[in-house]
């Protein structure tokens, strides 16, 4: 979901994360796809897509007239999004290519939508301006990143379990996917051209699945979780696991759900 040095998954993890990070995204794609404001006809760019959660909303708003694409430079994420691509109208073409590489013409989409990518881009400034190139005179862009882990309770465990299990140096490569801020991405935008660039935190309550079985998943669905594994194979992963939910025990019902909130920041701008 990220540039040819973000977040690269090998193996079966991208199975695993369209199954596991599902969850976590699917309230954030909605308000991605909310803020662009859709319209039927509209040709959108998913730019850093994933297994394209993005994409399959956009696909769904923009009708038979429209048009989706999606970028990415991880082929297990592309290979996982096409598998998943409804097969409705439109049809969504997604495409191996770097955000700050796009292999489109100028001016090509009316929409571009970025959900958790930007944070892991190399040259944050560089996409931001191809992003700007291919978009259409009039047309919008919005990208969110995820806010200080502080903000989003799970992940400040799961930092804390990467940390025992995976040691300071994954887990600070972790924590840099909560360092992009408000203020870094809105410059970025201006800086590429957009006007009337905003920014606002979102927040959503998610209720996770039962842990005992999430736990695991995410984890090995992220490159972080993979380098437990690396480093100590599967019981140092189930170990890592159960520390996350310790650690949120009291935050989990008598029924097994665990609700958080998570919170991201959301910025969109206009060319």
């Amino acid at each position: 979901m990220a540039d040819e040095t973000g977040l690269q998954l090998r193996g079966s993890a991208p199975e695993r994360y369209e199954e596991y990070v599902a969850p976590l995204m699917a309230p954030f794609v909605e308000a991605v796809v909310d803020a662009v404001d859709l319209f039927p006809g509209a040709a959108v760019l998913d730019l850093a897509c994933g297994t394209g959660f993005a994409a399959r909303a956009a696909a769904a708003r923009v009708g038979p007239a429209g048009r989706v694409s999606g970028a990415d430079v991880n082929d297990g994420m592309l290979r996982v999004a096409a598998a998943n691509a409804p097969r409705m109208y439109p049809d969504i073409e997604f495409t191996a290519a770097p955000a700050d590489k796009l292999p489109y013409p100028d001016a090509t989409f009316d929409r571009v939508v970025c959900q958790q990518g930007a944070q892991f881009f190399t040259d944050l400034d560089a996409a931001f301006a191809e992003a700007a190139r291919v978009t259409r005179p009039g047309g919008r862009l919005a990208a969110t990143a995820w806010a200080d882990m502080r903000r989003s309770p799970y992940f400040e465990v799961q930092y804390r379990a990467l940390t025992d299990h995976a040691g300071q140096e994954t887990a600070a490569d972790y924590a840099k996917a909560f360092s992009c801020t408000a203020d870094r991405l809105t410059a970025a935008l201006g800086a590429a051209g957009f006007h009337d660039v905003t920014a606002y935190e979102v927040t959503f309550g998610i209720a996770l699945p039962p842990l005992p079985g999430f736990a695991p998943g995410h984890l090995s669905a992220l490159p972080w979780g993979q380098a437990v594994l690396d480093t100590g194979g599967p019981d140092a992963l189930a170990r890592a696991a159960a520390d996350i939910r310790e650690h949120l025990a009291d935050r989990t019902g008598p029924d097994g759900v665990t609700t958080l909130p998570f919170t991201a920041v959301l910025v969109t701008g206009a060319r």
